[in-house]
């Protein structure tokens, strides 16, 4: 069972040296409140829900992740400037953000990577993405060469391994972006969607797990329909995804499908699911 940790002043006590005045501006005031989604001691998953300032109603809500194992860690999908501050601050709790091993990045958008030059500067970390975006990355950066440490995914995935651990890279392409990854932690059984099973919703209703079904899915439809590329797509996925051993879906933006039933409700309902391509006409191709 997942549970809430963490705040501003929390993480900002157990790392007295870690950007004083940011701490002292940026976050004054501001709980940074993270949900652990699986923590045995050595292993933990962390994700944080509400690093986007929602308040103008101008930016989507979207999620970042933190894998630690040992002292190991990853983070997956960390966003962009809009959330790079809460992040850093937010991991110290869990893991030195100095010591990052990996960016785990399932396409190259903004609200994925667009944050990439600040954790090239200041953690030695190497980037993880697909193949087709690897030369792409560069322009999130100041143009400085960073090649010895992006690594393109090639199409059909790879493990990555972190401490004792190994993160699965399993191919999610158009889903929506042509090169797309998702990431699965066989210890945790999480399986990381990005953009598959994204809700719009605020942050504090994200944080908290999909109860009802039903009344989730005029959250996620809109979404579905135009981002993923057709209904074959999402079957070829699905059948995957029955493969493997998942007790957690959880995406990129909105809430998270915890537990065997509410997974199988997802990917029975995603199954089904007209999509894309599949209900474009003519109509949508003219001119104005």
């Amino acid at each position: 069972m997942a549970r809430l940790v963490g705040t501003a002043a929390d993480v900002c006590g157990r790392v007295p040296g870690l950007f004083p005045a940011l701490a002292g501006s940026f976050l004054r005031g501001i709980r940074i409140m993270a949900v652990e989604l699986y923590n045995d001691g050595r292993h933990v998953c962390l994700a944080f829900y509400d690093l986007v300032d929602e308040e103008a109603d101008h930016a989507v809500q979207c999620n970042q992740f933190l894998i630690v194992d040992g002292d190991h860690g990853a983070l997956i999908d960390p966003g962009g400037n809009m959330t790079y501050n809460g992040l850093l601050m937010g991991m110290q709790r869990y893991f030195p953000s100095r010591n990052l091993d990996y960016i785990l990045a399932s396409h190259a958008d903004p609200d994925i990577i667009a944050s990439l030059n600040k954790w090239m500067v200041t953690t030695r970390c190497r980037v993880l993405i697909s193949k087709l975006w690897a030369r792409f990355l560069p322009h999130f950066t100041t143009g400085r060469d960073y090649s010895d440490r992006i690594i393109g995914i090639p199409d059909e995935g790879m493990v990555v391994p972190l401490g004792e651990s190994k993160i699965k890279a399993v191919p999610a392409h158009f889903m929506h972006s042509e090169g797309n990854f998702q990431f699965y932690d066989p210890v945790a059984k999480i399986l990381f969607t990005g953009d598959m099973g994204a809700s719009l919703i605020d942050h504090d209703v994200a944080l908290k797990p999909v109860t009802n079904f039903d009344e989730h899915i005029p959250f996620m439809i809109g979404f579905h329909r135009r981002y993923m590329i057709s209904n074959k797509i999402c079957r070829f996925w699905v059948n995957m995804v029955r493969q493997l051993d998942v007790e957690m879906i959880v995406p990129q933006h909105g809430a998270r499908f915890e537990g065997k039933v509410m997974v199988n409700r997802f990917l029975d309902w995603i199954e089904n699911l007209q999509c894309g391509v599949d209900i474009m006409t003519q109509d949508n191709y003219r001119a104005p």
